[in-house]
């Protein structure tokens, strides 16, 4: 059984590093597992990435000539949105070459196929959804609007007030293109994506099915809290609340402002905030306890000591599908706060493990800080919360369950 996944990195960006997970799982089950990128950042050799010059070029060049139809829209949001229309991908081409079982999808955003070049692929596609783009007129966040449950259109990301704008031709390319695709079975990383995808209209009447990311719980597991404080250059003797995430400071949908209102509304004596995955902004915000920025980690290992340095972990995304920093942190034994949104309640269990807050609610989320750093029993809630990945998350437990998919799928 060989098993190609495809994605626009290997380790640069949540679902890359999700996606790698689970490459790296099926190859410890013996499963012929290889991975397809456009930009790679590891030297894995079973990664398959452009090796001439001139390629790794044009794959620089090609996102900001897919981006060149979101110009019209001045206005837009912030939020990401993939045209996918730039021709010429060899990414087809090179999947017939490897000539694998499966092909698995996961981001293949940033320009690196069209979405004419799904219908090319003549193997059966698994696709886990790690983000709403799959289902949307290019949409990555939909902001609320669920627009997917029709044609689009009218697009809350694109600031449009248009039935027929960028979003509605996105929309009827992957109707045309999806109606050409035979044996396609989607991937709900979380109950939340699970039941979008089921409902929209794009992909309604496909096969589906929900199962988690993998994480692998050697790699991040309890570190003695001392320990990762000194090597860190962080205080003993503070409660130390963690914040971070890729762009964690700029990205509006990560929530930066919603952990500095939280930390406004009540006054933690004896505590300290670090914050990773950006540096400290040119204008900082005042916040009241002093805050670390320590800027990108790059590796499992940094990762794996700061969330054992960590008294709480809080990630107050506006939406999150199988948050990636949710699971590490439980993994590490440090319980997280979060908004009850998404996939969140996949993974924390109110008060059990975590907190999960009131949708924007600042109050609730700073009430949820103050219970975990104060609660008596803060280390139940530690071993609770490694507990849960352990049973459900885990790399051996999860890579079962995705080759008997595999298996089922090609048995048909």
């Amino acid at each position: 059984m060989k098993i190609l996944h495809v994605n626009t990195s290997d380790t640069h960006g949540g679902a890359a590093r999700a996606a790698y997970r689970l490459h790296r799982a099926l190859l410890n089950k013996n499963i012929d597992s290889k991975m397809l990128v456009q930009k790679k950042a590891s030297d894995d050799h079973t990664v398959i990435a452009p090796t001439s010059k001139f390629e790794k070029g044009i794959n620089l060049l090609r996102p900001t000539l897919d981006n060149l139809p979101l110009h019209q829209y001045k206005n837009r949001s912030q939020s990401l949105f993939s045209p996918a229309w730039l021709p010429f991908s060899q990414i087809p081409k090179k999947i017939a070459q490897i000539n694998p079982d499966i092909v698995h999808l996961h981001w293949i955003a940033g320009a690196m196929m069209s979405i004419q070049d799904l219908a090319k692929i003549d193997k059966p596609i698994v696709w886990s959804l790690h983000d709403m783009w799959a289902f949307t007129g290019g949409e990555h966040i939909d902001e609320g609007q669920q627009h997917y449950l029709g044609r689009c259109g009218n697009s809350k990301v694109l600031k449009s007030n248009k039935d027929k704008d960028l979003s509605r031709t996105g929309w009827q390319r992957k109707q045309q293109v999806y109606a050409q695709i035979e044996d396609m079975t989607i991937v709900g990383l979380s109950d939340w994506m699970h039941q979008a995808a089921k409902s929209s209209s794009l992909l309604k009447y496909r096969n589906h099915i929900q199962l988690p990311n993998p994480i692998d719980t050697t790699a991040f597991a309890p570190f003695d809290k001392v320990e990762a404080r000194r090597l860190f250059n962080l205080p003993i003797d503070k409660k130390i609340i963690l914040f971070g995430a890729m762009n964690a400071t700029s990205d509006p949908n990560k929530g930066f402002q919603h952990i500095f209102s939280a930390l406004q509304a009540f006054s933690l004596e004896n505590t300290e905030l670090v914050i990773f995955g950006s540096r400290q902004p040119n204008i900082p915000l005042s916040f009241k306890q002093p805050v670390h920025y320590l800027g990108q980690l790059h590796d499992d290992v940094s990762l794996r000591v700061l969330y054992g340095a960590a008294d709480v972990m809080v990630v107050p995304s506006l939406q999150e599908n199988l948050s990636n920093a949710i699971m590490e942190s439980l993994t590490c034994g440090t319980p997280v706060v979060a908004f009850d949104i998404g996939g969140n309640s996949d993974m924390i269990e109110h008060q059990k493990n975590g907190y999960l807050a009131q949708p924007f609610d600042t109050d609730d989320l700073a009430k949820g800080i103050e219970w975990l750093l104060n609660t008596p029993n803060y280390q139940q809630l530690c071993n609770n919360a490694r507990d849960k990945v352990l049973t459900h998350f885990d790399s051996q437990v999860v890579a079962k369950r995705y080759i008997a998919l595999y298996k089922e799928i090609l048995a048909q």
